[in-house]
This record gives structure tokens, sequence and C-alpha cells, in this order.
């Protein structure tokens, strides 16, 4: 079987000219090497093929694949997750992970707080911002959170992201608004411990692979899971593999969010815990990074004795049973 690699490389944008912030969803050629050894090691022939226009430019030219790899995060518009997973539908060449839908679904946060909370999952209540003056309609009680509404990596939210007033409300959404282009997600904020959870599977073979529980050193961002901590998680963020009662409680909540969702194979939910110790949707990132050191799913699969070769094997398998 030969399976093409599909990939956004960081270094490619970054001699285009792209910044730091905007690239950095995108993978390390280290992350595309551990994916591609690992799947030649379980006996299947790759190709990389890279970005979406090389993508597009392989189709012309008349290749084909028996199932592509996907973990393009796109640059442009909410569909930028989506446009390379429904070029290869309409080829119908099968990928890993979520189709065009869902990925498009969750990649705006509100939109999936929508689906979440119509099918009574916790989650907390949230405004959306499309213009700086809505923010003076912004009903939720103090204090709150605001971040861009589709960027994931933790983009656009730093110390400055949880708000205590509407002077500081309009002020950050003014902002974000200005650098990103979209709405702003307002939500209610969560003070309560942090976990991200890991899964695998589709529909009802869905299963959780670990819970990590996220905690702040004293140099990181205060109190929220920012673009600085990310980025630097390393000597700024702890990850723990925790199963007490909490992390239960946290798994449970994610893999109804997964399955709601009708996301495919393998990523992440994360889940914090709000004022009464309930367990809230955050959001879900159905193309986890897979970076073997650095990326929360392969940590917490190395935590939990999974080795990385197995994590691709558990995705692999789980995207041949629905062809």
């Amino acid at each position: 079987m030969t399976v093409g690699i599909t990939y956004d490389l960081r270094d490619d944008y970054l001699k285009e000219g792209f910044g730091e912030e905007e690239t950095a969803e995108f993978d390390r050629a280290d992350t595309i090497e551990a994916i591609e050894n690992s799947l030649r090691n379980l006996g299947y022939q790759t190709e990389r093929i890279g970005n979406i226009k090389s993508l597009v430019a392989c189709l012309a030219s008349g290749k084909r694949w028996d199932m592509v790899f996907n973990i393009c995060e796109g640059l442009y518009g909410f569909g930028r997750e989506a446009v390379v997973p429904a070029i290869l539908e309409a080829y119908r060449i099968p990928c890993t992970f979520s189709d065009s839908l869902v990925l498009a679904l969750t990649l705006h946060k509100g939109y999936s707080k929508n689906v979440i909370r119509d099918s009574g999952i916790p989650t907390a209540d949230f405004f959306i911002v499309e213009k700086e003056s809505d923010a003076d309609a912004m009903n939720l009680p103090y204090p709150v959170i605001a971040k861009p509404i589709a960027e994931g990596t933790g983009k656009g939210i730093d110390s400055a992201s949880k708000i205590d007033d509407s002077a500081q409300l309009r002020k950050v959404c003014a902002a974000l608004l200005k650098k990103f282009a979209q709405p702003v997600l307002i939500e209610e904020f969560l003070p309560g411990r942090e976990f991200t959870v890991s899964i695998c599977g589709t529909g009802d073979a869905s299963r959780v692979l670990g819970v990590l529980e996220v905690t702040l050193n004293q140099d990181a961002d205060a109190e929220v899971y920012s673009y600085k901590n990310k980025e630097f998680c390393e000597d700024l963020v702890v990850y723990k593999l925790t199963d007490d009662q909490d992390a239960r409680e946290s798994a449970e909540v994610a893999l109804r969010s997964w399955k709601a969702l009708c996301c495919r194979d393998s990523g992440r939910v994360d889940i914090r815990f709000d004022k009464n110790d309930v367990p809230n949707f955050i959001e879900v990132n159905p193309i986890a990074g897979l970076n073997p050191v650095h990326s929360d799913l392969p940590i917490t699969c190395t935590q939990a004795g999974i080795s990385y070769q197995s994590l691709i094997e558990i995705i692999m398998k789980s995207a041949l049973s629905r062809i």
C-alpha cells in the first residue's frame, strides 16, 4: 500500500517571509521524518506530497495514492484545515483523521461549542464579537477570556486574555480583530484544573489513550494556555499523565465530545473545570500535533507506555477500518 503524506512544513513558510506566530501550527522537518519512518517500519510505501499546492500539482499530473496521511493545517479562511480532505474526497482518495465537514466545523470554536452544548455536554457560556462595538453587548459575568475564534497553538492568547472589566474587553477585542481579521470568542473564565485528553478511533470504536494534566510553571503566562506557554512548553509547562477522579471525569466528557463532533482516528480534547468542579469542553484538536517529543498526543502516549510507532499504527488501523 502506498501512503502519501501531506503537511505544511514550517521552514518552507518562514523562507517565504511568514512570521513565527503565523506558522506556529505548521510542522518541523523531524515530525515528517518520524511519521514517514514509522509508516515504512509498518510496511507501507510512502511518498512525501507536501502542502496543498504540491497536492494539487501531483493530482494534476496524474499521481494517486492508496491512502493519504494528512496533517495539513492550511493558512487562510475557516475552511483551511478542510481543504486538503475535501480535494481528496473529490478524487475518492481516503485520508487519515477527520473529514472536510468536521475540520471546517471544529476550527470555528463557536460552532463547535454550539454542537457540544446542544449535545448536553458542559461548556463555558460564550459570546461572539464580530466587530468592536459588539463587545458592549457582552453579558457574561467577569472574569472572561478572549481568543480568536479559529486559531490554534494558543495564537492570540496571552496574559491579557483574562479580562476583568468592559474597558479591557473592548481593548483586547479591538486588538484581536485587527490582528487576526476574524471574530473573537469570549468565554466565561474557568478557574479549575486543565487536562488534555488523547483519543483514538472513530464512533463506537473510539477510546481514550490517556489524560495529561497541564500545569503552568512560575514563569509562564498565568492562568491561560497561551501562545508563549505552548511555544516554549518545555520550560513553562508540566505535563503529567493523570488517572484520578477529575481525570476520569475529563476523559468521559472528552470522549462524549469526540463522538458528538464525529471526529475520526485520533486527536485531543481540551477540558477545564469550572467553579463548581464540573469538567467543561474547551475545544477539540482533530489534527493533533505529532512531533514525537514536543506534541501533547505523543507525550501522552509515551507516558502511557505507547510507542510513537504504535501510535502511528493505531491511527492507520483506524483509518483503514473505514475503507
